[in-house]
Formats: C-alpha cells, sequence, structure tokens
C-alpha cells in the first residue's frame, strides 16, 4: 500500500502535491485536502488514490466551468457548449450544473431578459433578430416569447436609429436606389414591411 511521504503546497496555486513513497503522486485542492484528512505516512489503497484523482480533476474542471459562467450570464447551451469543446466527460454534466443552478448561475429566462436588455442598450435590433440570437443561444420559445412580449421594443424607435447610423451606406445613390437599398437592408434586419415602410417613407 502507498504511503504518504510528504506534502508540499503547489507555487500560486490552492493547490498541494502529495508524494507517495518518495515520488509524486497526485494534486489536489486545499478544499478536497483538508475534507479527506489526509496526512504524512497515512496509507493509501489503490482505489482511494483513483477516488482522489477524480475528486481533484472534477475540482480543477469545476473551477474553469465557474469562471466561465460567472463572466458573464450564460445560457445552458452555451454552459454544454463549453463542456463540450473542453472535452469534460458527460459524467459530470450533472453534478457541475447542479452546482451552478445551487449558485442561481443557470436560468434561462434570466439569461433571455439580460441578453435582451445588453443588446437594446447598445444596438438598434428588431424583435425577430432578438428572437433569432435566443434561439441559436438554445432558450426555448416559450421564454423567447414571454421575454420579448414584456420588454417593451420599439421598433420604430429603433428602425430609426439603424437608419441614422448607417445613412453613409446610401449616400452614393440616388434617391430611388437609396430608398430600395435601405428597405432591403431593414428587411434583412429582421423589422417587418409595415415598420420598414413607414421609416422609409419618412
Amino acid at each position: 500500500m502507498p504511503i504518504i511521504t510528504s506534502i508540499r503546497k503547489q507555487k500560486k496555486s490552492s493547490r498541494v502535491n502529495v508524494f507517495l513513497d518518495g515520488k509524486y503522486g497526485f494534486g489536489i485542492d486545499l478544499d478536497n485536502f483538508v475534507k479527506l484528512g489526509l496526512r504524512v505516512e497515512q496509507g493509501l489503497s489503490v482505489g482511494e488514490i483513483k477516488k482522489i484523482i477524480g475528486k481533484a480533476d472534477f475540482q480543477i474542471i469545476y473551477e474553469k466551468f465557474l469562471k466561465f459562467s460567472m463572466l458573464r450570464p450564460r445560457s445552458k447551451k452555451e454552459l454544454t457548449d463549453w463542456l463540450k469543446r473542453k472535452k469534460v466527460h458527460e459524467s459530470m454534466y450533472r453534478k457541475l450544473f447542479l452546482k451552478l443552478k445551487h449558485l442561481d448561475l443557470i436560468d434561462d429566462e434570466k439569461f433571455a431578459q439580460w441578453w435582451v436588455g445588453q443588446r437594446l442598450r447598445f444596438r438598434a435590433k428588431s424583435v425577430r433578430e432578438l428572437s433569432q440570437e435566443l434561439y441559436r443561444k438554445g432558450i426555448d420559445k416559450n421564454i423567447i416569447k414571454d421575454v420579448l412580449e414584456n420588454s417593451e421594443i420599439d421598433e420604430n424607435k429603433a428602425i430609426k436609429k439603424l437608419i441614422e447610423k448607417n445613412k453613409w451606406r446610401w449616400s452614393k445613390y440616388d434617391t430611388a436606389t437609396a430608398k430600395k437599398k435601405r428597405t432591403e437592408y431593414l428587411l434583412r434586419k429582421g423589422f417587418s414591411w409595415d415598420v420598414v415602410k413607414k421609416a422609409v417613407n419618412n
């Protein structure tokens, strides 16, 4: 049975290195180190070592996952995509999501409200374009519908801002061509024909 012969704190990290029989055995975070009560001269079976390494590996992933989730609000799909990119085994997903849920860091409705608020604050957006963005973020269509209905989006105001911001695009064309180009651009941005027609004619 391997014996813990020394324990050394890692430089610039809240982790320690555990040496077994004089050789490096594994690294582990301080929280798990304390919880497990590891100490010098303690014997560990192969099974115990595997469990400890599993806990240590999970903690590393969790800390990175937590950091990613706290940079800004995230949808569940964004979090899932991150786990896939990092090639995290699916067996860890449930426990990782439960931890974030406990910290109130997973809520697609709150994410959708935040997303719409941010997009409207910095950009002129149509309801349709916002709906498409939320759909790509993995938000349920019922949540999208509720959030957008309660966001009091003024498309007439948004389209005026968009026209003013992009008027340079059409300055080189004659009046008729500029009107046609402007109409096509606004329709591509997701505004309805009625809203576009009214804005362009004005």
